[in-house]
């Protein structure tokens, strides 16, 4: 059944392969599609470069668009929205942790510190962007044991590795923090208000 907030507009598709942004996005009660990209999205941080030459909102928005106009462009008419977050500590911009020993190393790095999730997520059709924004939260660690470290990755499994900080605020990573300033939505990679919003605007859903 077509979901009334959408009736007789363009399908809504979501260019992404995180099972955390098709959760909150089912939860907003639109009707959608997923398809991720076919790009070498490793390729392209690594040409961009994770060492501080480009801004890491930079980088976060560049993934997201191209993701976004690749499907775009194979899916007609349909609104597509993009989304990819970075994670950024003392100068340097982290992508995914590749094993649980790396997730180990970059927790235990963290600890007793700041750093900040760059959040982006764009609006694509026909091929181009239509819409772009950036959110960035700031979040602060515990001083964590590297026992405790152990523990908590042990309990919270590889799907931890899903997740740039190596963490899942929404269920045990919230035990790892002392401070959180920020988006809750924009945290877990999808900034919802703010896209609910440009949805409206560009009218693929009901405003």
């Amino acid at each position: 059944m077509t979901n009334f907030l959408q009736e007789g507009r363009a399908p809504l598709i979501l260019a992404s392969a995180s099972a955390t942004r098709r959760k909150l996005l089912e939860g907003t009660g639109l009707t959608f599609s997923t398809k991720s990209s076919d790009l070498d999205e490793a390729a392209m941080r690594t040409a961009m470069g994770l060492e501080g030459t480009v801004e890491p909102s930079d980088v976060a928005e560049v993934l997201a668009r191209a993701k976004a106009e690749d499907v775009s462009a194979q899916s007609g008419d349909a609104f597509v929205i993009g989304g990819d977050q970075v994670m950024a500590a003392g100068g340097k911009i982290y992508g995914k942790p590749q094993s649980m020993e790396d997730a180990r190393t970059r927790l235990l790095d963290l600890s007793g510190k700041s750093h900040q999730l760059h959040t982006a997520v764009v609006i694509a059709t026909g091929g181009a962007t239509v819409w772009a924004y950036t959110d960035v939260a700031t979040l602060t660690m515990r001083r964590l044991s590297p026992e405790f470290v152990g523990r908590y990755l042990a309990a919270a499994g590889e799907g931890v590795l899903g997740a740039v900080g190596a963490y899942q605020i929404e269920s045990l990573g919230i035990q790892l923090f002392e401070k959180i300033e920020g988006d809750f939505f924009s945290i877990l990679g999808l900034p919802l208000l703010p896209l609910l919003d440009a949805l409206r605007r560009e009218g693929a859903i009901e405003g």
